[in-house]
């Protein structure tokens, strides 16, 4: 079907609706729920309704045949009794994939039985701002007139066709030759109202319980006069107790017995309503009534008092439109639907302005002065839309009382409720504040997050914008919020009541904000409410009695049920034993909650007394009270974010529909926004309630309510408010692009709604609530593998570390993107090759639960019914990922080549990736990709505006999809891009946004345009105010290349974002995307561990010994060898188990035979692990590899703790200055092989002075804020200034104090993951950090640990050490805890150790098992830690000598959770156990000093530099050694001929490779030119053919700075007959080397013997070409890494192919396996071939290239059949094609493989290959001339 619009443009889509052709007036309507009521109302009569809200049809649509109970004959869930539209427009259509429990048919099946034309796969976006731009125009719907005509797409699961557009360069043709005509009508030159209206009068009589009577006895009546009457209105009349009489529009109603005049909506222009207009002026002359007009009805009593009424532009239809009363100054949500309006201007005297748009500025209502007449243009009866007017009939029927008790109140105005705008000034007065405190939340941990980075950052931007002196309290050190350009001060201090009284105290501020750092500042504003006063603070925003009523269950069910609101059925408990009691009443299943608890952190589902008793345990350890509630597993859960001013206007800013039913905690649900299956009913009675909570609890600013509701009924319940800033405000900003956090800040001064700006428009005000024209997915990210013993199971406590977003035009593309933002490893939904049972996943939902759904419904496994049945997912979202599944099987019957560009279009609409469909069709992401940008299939950017594109907007925020056919954006800037890190996980986290957001501000103060890339919703990085353009995005190859080529970008910095960007440096780099800083080949050096080692070799830089191993016996003697312990880390996940340290030789079997197997294909890398080392961080900024700026910091823990859990101190207080110099020695070798340019992090193993390098990140490290902050020098700003080319100050100053040290400590989220045990090793267990400062780091570390949580001891300390070396180490410090007069509790061989000592300690032991019942309560240890006697835990386990099954557990680890889950504190550490005793012993008072805070708006003014700085911290080093010229000058092929392979031994190839790596990084860091050979001239005579090795030999000589002469024999004195020895010796004469290519194997031989300057071998015939064979061997190495190992299968001409020859012989020197694959007549030659055999190199011979030969192999290497080699062309033309390499062979092969070939090739290796990046072909290329400058240097250099 296609839409022809009246100026010539057309867009084509996919009928669903009746076949026929339409025209009318083409309008547009923002709302997003409602299609069954908007298109039965009246006032759309004629007209053709485009749907903003992309996804249309969900829920259906109700039986027509039901009628309404209160009016008996209308129909009860519509408008009217037909659909008035004349066609319907969307975007996205759900088919019969319909889901409510009131529907019974789909919207397309309702369109045919009224026989109105619909279409979806229209972009409806571009068509909204069309109409927006050019104003409402008329449009026609066109059938084709035959269904073959290649414009109507297949109807494929109801989703997005192309839509297409004239002109602007569309060329369709003659389309219109192709499609039914219909004529153009315009409705609005009919009388419209004629055709709406009744035709006879109709009186509805309301219920006899309800009825008003009139003072003479009959109901009080009204004549409705019906000029387009809503069903709704009568509804609303009928139900308040009125008589409704309905007339016609031309009636005569006077004649009629009436006690008010009520005019109805209605189509059409009103100045063609002259009679009805003439019956009304009568009325309002007769004065004997109230009157009340809606919409039409408002613009006929307007024209009935004299006024004049005007066509706008395009109208106002929408639910969402803001109108300011003028009476009260209230802002309320109206729903709209008109094309006219009352023009204010000509308003006659005894009227005035009611109500005023608060957008355009519109009339939205008029009332007399002295009369009881008003009229408002918005629907107060809503249906649909807010029911936030509805008030008005009351108004209305409050009028005709009075005028009934008193006729003189005919004489006076209508009464409004809200009081005047004077009134409500002076009750809510701005908030006078010059100084405010705001609380940040702390280190980031499970349930609360960086969500509180984002918010307290937007918060503190709004009170800056107001002129407000900002100080903030956050030791959260790695966030943007504690850094410069936010607030003016920022204390890194414990966000507890102690300290923040100490704080207030101190900056004596008069405001205070506790609503933006998460449950931490709830807690601290609760605590201090009786204090504030007296301290001269005011809170802010919310008052803290409203978030008391909220956080405690008891007192707000109370309060709910104080408005008639219902919460679930529950009573709270303060003992177990009430808890039982309790129970009995509610009946179990129930949910049990700890009162004062984020996250649900204390609570579950009971379903039993033993579960109801277990769960009470572990929440009393975590709160004084319980609450017990009814459990409503299985029904949905939805979510409003509400906002309220202290004037009492109320917003709902965005609802959000929980994936997963109730039971599973909503931070672990799947979160879909808007909602998708709530209709309009149950959409604003839900938002009803909400408002009416917020009001009654006094909220003012931002919060968060959440229901159940039962999907079968409109039952539904209060779960909770969050009156807070909380994870789902974070989630809403993102997802609509309303900054709440940022108003939420202003409301709490006083500003009212209104008056605050959109700042995405500019144009309207912030009271409003969003449009969507997209669907947002988040999905939450686990990182539950590591931890040991961890419960997957999702529940009613959360365990997610962080969460994505996603958005596209459906639901489809959003979940897809979603899916693969988690892990990069996910291609989206589909099968895959997780272990799980199926139906216990899907029953019992863990973190696997999506790939469970995925597994379930492959192959038709399971039924979309059966799914529901164990999962109660709404059946809407399975059966559309049922459609996804189903579409993914059937693009497995398709490839790249047979696909049509229609169903790859579908493919890419639907969300799928390239690398998605290559898998399908076994090909490659970059061959997928050439295909579909071939095609044109390439996205569109979309802006996400607020307001579903009704107003023009400024807005940045974008993101792509396939689903639309114009980008909202234009291309101009030329931004650099800045990939930010994506989703928050253990090991990533905040500090990498804040690495992202430095860069981004640096280069836009230098004046450079940016465009940021994340998907994160929780960061500040995509706050839309950070970067000049921000891409809500995947960071995948495809889809920065997308936007890479769109934004035709400057450049890309991805050494901000963690892994996740330095993941796809390399394939940016091959596809040519100027990376700006750290080449990503010297990346990928530094990330591949044979180079990385190679190259510490190479310049002298001690390492671990390390080995990977492929079998049992190899691993036990390299363990042997190098002593134990060991670290065992696999190349693959061994059944759950990652890094592990291994003590001994059965603890190393036992941890290898949980893999299963450990071979060549899965090999296991052993390190030496080092004990008791130090381990030093080292961070630094190099430019073109030279260092300009580092610090270093120590860790407190031993090696083996890993870095992101270490405790860090800085500057360093314990290093020896020699391992200082020596580690800063071997920072500057590694930044310069590498070349590095930006940041660069190196962790360090330090013991006797010996350093040792563990690793290297050649991007931002977790520890570049700490540096950063504590230094006071922006590393990240320099980095980002060397990257974009910059000045910079090479080691700027460090000014600070002398007694200053800062200290990082790590935020662990044990509490959260049940059953995980709290111990640190090599895997990262931390979830985020904090870090404070003090005089020594004895004090720094107290405060940070404070900061975590940690509570310091009182009076009672447990020990429990196991190894001896512990306790030798820990007896000083037990002996100072004693003399502190701690009581010390100890197991039983500390107790015994402790006591020998002398030292007074008390035995407690855990029996285990059932035993402890009966163990005396005073040497009980479980009762000790379950009554919480024990004030703090120090357990240190001994090291595991040997591993137990998984299955056992240990007592120490019962014991180290009993601790955790009763909140005591624990440590497991001995360092960080001793320097918290010696912290303890030292009794700081923790004042408020100097240090502890940062002043950042007068610090350009004010910083004095202080004599005693430190400034020795950072050190310049200069000066390297010549590496290069060293090697050189120790060649071992000077003056050397260069002839055969069989010259080099492995040492002498180490040595070339060497020279060749050298080569590249000084070719790309010097420009490319060397002038190592300076006068040197090289000849190069070629008696065959050449492009590549003449080319690569002359390059190479020019890059070196040498010349050549190029002979070819065709224009040599070889045709005059001269022979080979006088050209040899002539060209010596000449030259100082000569390369020479001859066709006779004797060739070189001969040259050799005659010529006076070396020789090098290009080919001679069919033996050897040696420098092939080194570029061939040198690119394995720098693809592969290493050599070794390695099977390498070679395919093609073996026979007469020399470079295979050559490689063959030179892999003598290397541990490989070698697979032959050829036809007979080209195999190889028998003296090689016995050669592989008599070295035990031969894997296999074949004459097919099978799958299995293609699996096993790390290297193919092709090779061309030679036509020149063949005597017989027939024997060549049945050779030539028979092994071909393409996307069919390589779909068998390893992921890490390459294929070479040394070119040029025929059809050997299929040209769609060059699109993997596997192909290494031309990549060898480039590292032939590398290995050609080195083998010239080393022969040629002086």
């Amino acid at each position: 079907m296609a839409l022809e619009l009246e100026d010539g443009t057309l867009f084509k889509g996919v009928s669903f609706g009746a076949q026929r052709s339409i025209s009318g007036e083409l309008v547009f309507q923002t709302g997003m729920v409602g299609y069954p009521e908007s298109i039965t109302d009246p006032s759309y009569r004629g007209q053709l309704l485009v749907v903003t809200f992309p996804l249309a049809g969900n829920y259906g649509v109700p039986p027509r045949e039901h009628m309404d109970e209160l009016l008996k004959d209308i129909p009860a869930y519509f408008e009217s009794s037909e659909i008035h539209i004349a066609g319907l427009i969307v975007a996205s259509y759900s088919g019969e994939d319909y889901s409510h429990h009131l529907a019974n048919s789909s919207l397309g099946t309702w369109l045919r039985e009224q026989d109105i034309p619909a279409v979806y796969g229209v972009d409806t976006r571009a068509l909204t701002k069309r109409i927006r731009e050019k104003g409402s125009m008329l449009g026609r719907l066109l059938l084709p007139r035959t269904i073959s005509n290649g414009l109507e797409v297949p109807h494929l699961n109801g989703e997005m066709a192309n839509g297409m557009r004239t002109p602007n360069g569309y060329n369709v043709g003659h389309w219109k030759e192709d499609f039914e005509r219909t004529p153009w009508v315009d409705p609005n030159t009919k009388n419209l109202v004629a055709e709406v209206s009744i035709k006879t009068p109709k009186t509805f009589p309301p219920s006899p319980s309800t009825a008003l009577k009139h003072p003479s006895g009959r109901p009080v009546k009204i004549v409705c006069v019906d000029v387009g009457l809503k069903y709704n209105q009568l509804r609303c009349l009928v139900k308040r107790g009125i008589e409704v009489t309905v007339v016609p529009w031309n009636y005569d109603f006077q004649q009629l017995e009436y006690d008010g005049l009520f005019i109805s909506n209605g189509p059409g222009d009103p100045a063609m309503m002259t009679d009805t207009v003439k019956h009304i002026s009568t009325a309002l002359a007769e004065a004997k009534t109230p009157i009340f007009g809606i919409c039409l009805g408002h613009q006929l009593l307007a024209r009935a008092a004299g006024a004049d009424t005007l066509k706008m532009k395009f109208g106002n239809r929408g639910h969402n439109i803001p109108c300011t009363n003028l009476l009260s100054g209230r802002c309320y949500i109206t729903s709209q639907n008109h094309g006219y309006a009352v023009d204010s201007k000509s308003l006659q005297v005894g009227w005035e302005e009611l109500f005023v748009n608060a957008n355009d500025g519109s009339n939205e209502g008029i009332r007399h002065t002295s009369r009881p007449y008003f009229s408002v243009q918005f629907h107060p009866e809503h249906a649909p839309g807010p029911e936030d007017t509805e008030f008005l009939f009351d108004v209305f029927i409050d009028a005709i009382k009075r005028s009934l008790q008193d006729s003189s109140a005919l004489s006076q105005p209508v009464i409004f409720p809200g009081g005047t705008t004077e009134e409500n000034k002076k009750l809510h007065p701005r908030v006078s504040v010059k100084k405010c405190l705001v609380l940040g939340s702390g280190g980031l941990s499970i349930g609360q997050a960086g969500e509180f980075d984002y918010s307290g950052s937007q918060a503190i931007k709004a009170l800056k914008e107001e002129g407000i002196y900002t100080v903030l309290i956050n030791p959260n050190i790695a966030t943007i919020q504690t850094s410069k350009g936010l607030a003016d001060k920022v204390y890194f201090l414990p966000v507890t009541p102690e300290f923040v009284r100490k704080v207030i105290k101190y900056e004596r501020p008069d405001a205070i904000y506790v609503t933006f750092g998460g449950q931490t500042a709830l807690q601290v504003g609760i605590e201090l409410r009786n204090e504030f006063e007296a301290l001269g603070v005011k809170v802010l925003g919310t008052p803290i009695d409203t978030i008391i009523t909220t956080e405690d269950r008891e007192k707000f069910a109370r309060s709910m049920e104080s408005i008639g609101e219902k919460c679930a059925k529950s009573a709270s408990a303060s003992s177990v034993e009430e808890a039982k009691h309790v129970v009995k009443d509610i009946g179990f299943p129930v949910i049990v909650r700890a009162a004062y608890a984020l996250g649900g952190l204390g609570s579950g589902f009971a379903s039993n007394e033993q579960e109801l008793l277990a769960l009470c345990n572990v929440a009393f350890a975590a709160s004084p009270q319980v609450l017990i509630e009814r459990s409503m597993k299985g029904w949905k859960e939805i979510e409003y974010e509400v906002v309220r001013d202290a004037r009492d206007n109320c917003i709902t800013v965005c609802n959000m529909e929980n994936f997963d039913p109730l039971g599973i905690h909503t931070g672990d649900s799947i979160v879909v926004a808007p909602s998708q299956t709530l209709s309009d009913e149950d959409y604003n009675m839900l938002r009803t309630t909400a408002v009416n909570v917020i009001r009654h609890l006094g909220v003012v600013g931002e919060c968060n309510i959440q229901y159940a509701l039962n999907p079968d009924s409109k039952e539904y319940c209060i779960i909770e408010v969050n009156a807070r800033l909380s994870r789902s405000s974070a989630l809403a900003s993102k997802a609509t692009g309303y900054p709440l956090a940022f108003i939420a800040a202003k409301l709490g001064l006083g500003i009212p709604l209104n008056e605050i700006a959109n700042s995405v428009t500019k144009v309207t005000c912030a009271c409003f609530e969003p449009s969507l024209d997209y669907v947002v997915v988040k999905i939450p990210r686990w990182d539950l593998k590591k931890f040991q013993r961890v419960s997957t199971l999702l529940g009613s406590s959360m365990k997610s570390v962080g969460e994505v977003m996603a958005i596209g035009r459906t639901f489809e593309e959003a979940i897809q993107k979603a899916i693969r933002s988690v892990d990069p490893n996910n291609l989206g939904y589909n099968e895959t090759d997780a272990l799980m049972q199926i139906e216990s996943e899907l029953q019992f939902p863990s973190d696997q639960r999506m790939f469970a759904l995925a597994n379930a419904m492959h192959n038709d496994r399971y039924s979309v019914d059966k799914i529901w049945e164990l999962t109660k997912i709404d059946k809407w979202f399975l059966k559309k990922l049922k459609g996804l599944s189903d579409f993914g099987t059937l693009m497995t019957k398709y490839s790249a080549k047979t696909i049509s560009s229609d169903l790859l279009r579908k493919a890419k609409s639907l969300g799928f990736s390239d690398r998605q469909l290559a898998k399908f069709w076994s090909s490659t992401e970059l061959e997928v990709r050439r295909s579909r940008v071939d095609a044109g299939i390439t996205p569109v950017v979309k802006q996400i505006d607020t307001v579903a594109a009704e107003f023009p907007a400024y807005t940045n925020y974008l993101y792509l999809t396939y689903n639309g056919s114009e980008h909202d954006v234009d291309f101009t800037d030329r931004g650099i891009m800045v990939l930010g890190s994506g989703v928050y996980r253990i090991g990533s986290s905040v500090e990498f946004d804040w690495c992202s957001v430095r860069a981004i501000r640096t280069l836009r103060e230098q004046g450079f345009k940016t465009v940021m890339v994340n998907y994160n919703p929780e960061t500040v990085s995509t706050d839309y105010d950070e970067a000049d353009k921000l891409y809500f995005e995947n960071i995948t190859l495809e889809v920065v290349m997308d936007i890479y080529q769109l934004e035709n970008s400057q450049g890309v910095i991805l050494s901000m974002g963690g892994q996740t960007p330095n993941n796809i440096s390399l394939p940016l780099y091959r596809l040519d995307v100027r990376i700006l800083g750290t080449s990503p080949e010297m990346i990928d050096t530094a990330e591949n561990r044979y180079k990385f080692s190679r190259m510490l070799d190479r310049i002298g830089v001690d390492q671990p010994q390390w080995k990977e191993l492929t079998n049992i016996e190899e691993a036990r003697e390299f363990c042997n060898k190098v002593s134990y312990p060991v670290l065992v880390r696999p190349s693959y996940v061994l059944s759950g188990a990652a890094m592990n340290t291994v003590y001994s030789e059965p603890d190393l079997a036992n941890y290898l035979a949980r893999a299963t197997e450990v071979s060549r294909d899965h090999p296991v890398v052993i390190t030496k692990y080092i004990e008791n080392a130090k381990e030093i961080e080292m961070d630094a900024v190099a430019r073109n590899g030279k260092m300009i700026g580092h610090f270093i910091s120590e860790h407190v823990e031993n090696a083996g703790v890993h870095s992101g859990d270490a405790t860090l101190i800085l500057p360093p207080q314990d290093l020896d200055p020699e391992t200082v110099r020596k580690i800063e020695d071997a920072t500057r070798k590694i930044g310069n092989a590498l070349n590095v340019t930006g940041p660069f992090n190196i962790q360090f193993i330090a013991k006797d002075n010996e350093v040792r390098v563990i690793e290297c990140n050649v991007r931002a490290s977790r520890s570049f804020p700490f540096v950063s902050k504590v230094m006071g020098v922006d590393l990240i700003e320099m980095a980002t200034k060397a990257m974009a080319g910059l000045p910079l100050m090479e080691y700027p100053p460090v000014t600070i104090p002398p007694d200053y040290v800062g200290v990082k400590v790590p935020q662990f989220s044990f509490s959260r993951l049940s059953g995980a045990d709290p111990v640190l090793g090599v895997e990262m267990a931390s979830t985020g950090e904090v870090a404070c400062f003090g005089r020594t780091k004895f004090e720094a570390y107290i405060k940070a640990l404070i900061s975590t949580g940690f509570k310091l001891p009182r009076k009672n300390i447990l020990l429990s050490i196991g190894s001896f070396k512990d306790k030798l180490e820990m007896l000083p410090s037990i002996e100072r805890l004693y003399k502190m007069g701690y009581n010390l509790f100890a197991t039983a061989g500390t107790a015994d150790y402790i006591q020998e000592h002398g030292i007074p300690c008390k035995f407690l032991e855990s029996l285990g098992g059932g035993d402890d019942l009966i163990q005396k309560a005073e040497y009980n240890l479980t009762q000790h830690l379950s009554n919480n006697l024990i004030d703090l835990y120090i357990n240190l386990p001994s090291n595991n000598r040997y591993r137990r099954p998984a299955n056992y557990m240990s007592r120490g680890y019962k014991t180290r959770r009993m601790a955790v889950d009763y909140q005591i504190p624990l440590v497991t550490n001995v360092k960080n156990a001793k320097i918290l005793i010696e912290a303890l012993l030292r009794q700081y008072d923790l004042e408020v000093s100097k240090v502890d805070y940062q002043t950042f708006s007068d610090a350009p003014h004010s910083a004095v530099e202080d004599p005693m700085s430190l400034s020795s911290q950072l050190f310049r080093v200069v000066g390297q050694g010549n590496s290069l010229a060293q090697l050189l000058a120790k060649s071992p092929f000077k003056r050397k001929h260069i002839l055969s392979v069989s010259q080099f031994g492995r040492a002498d190839l180490h040595h070339l490779f060497t020279v060749a790596t050298e080569m590249r990084i000084a070719t790309e860091r010097d420009g490319g030119c060397l002038d190592l050979l300076r006068g040197k001239v090289l000849c190069t005579m070629f008696y065959e053919p050449s492009t590549r090795t003449s080319a690569s030999f002359d390059t190479a000589m020019k890059r070196l700075g040498g010349n050549t002469v190029v002979i070819t024999e065709a224009h040599s004195s070889t045709v005059k007959g001269e022979s080979l020895a006088d050209s040899i010796r002539t060209l010596g004469c000449y030259g100082d080397a000569i390369v020479l290519r001859h066709p006779e194997d004797d060739s070189v031989h001969t040259a050799a013997k005659f010529s006076s300057v070396p020789i090098l071998n290009a080919g001679n015939g069919a033996k050897e070409h040696p420098t092939q064979a080194f570029l061939d061997l040198f690119t394995i190495r720098e693809e592969l890494g290493t050599v070794n190992g390695l099977t390498i299968t070679f395919v093609g001409d073996l026979k007469y192919g020399r470079t295979v020859h050559s490689l063959v012989e030179l892999l003598s020197h290397y541990s490989v396996n070698i697979q032959l694959v050829s036809l007979p007549t080209l195999s190889m030659p028998n003296r090689i071939r016995t050669s592989l055999v008599k070295r035990g190199q031969l894997a296999l011979e074949s004459e097919e290239l099978t799958p299995d030969i293609v699996a096993h192999s790390d290297v193919l290497y092709c090779t061309r059949v030679q036509k020149e080699r063949f005597e017989d062309l027939a024997v060549y033309e049945e050779c030539k094609d028979r092994l071909v390499v393409d996307n069919s062979v390589l779909k068998h092969a390893k992921s890490k493989m390459v294929v070479m070939h040394p070119l040029p090739r025929n059809r050997e290796v299929s040209e769609e290959v060059d699109f993997d990046p596997r192909a290494a072909y031309f990549r060898q290329m480039r590292y032939g001339l590398y290995t050609r400058m080195a083998l010239l240097a080393l022969v040629l250099a002086p």
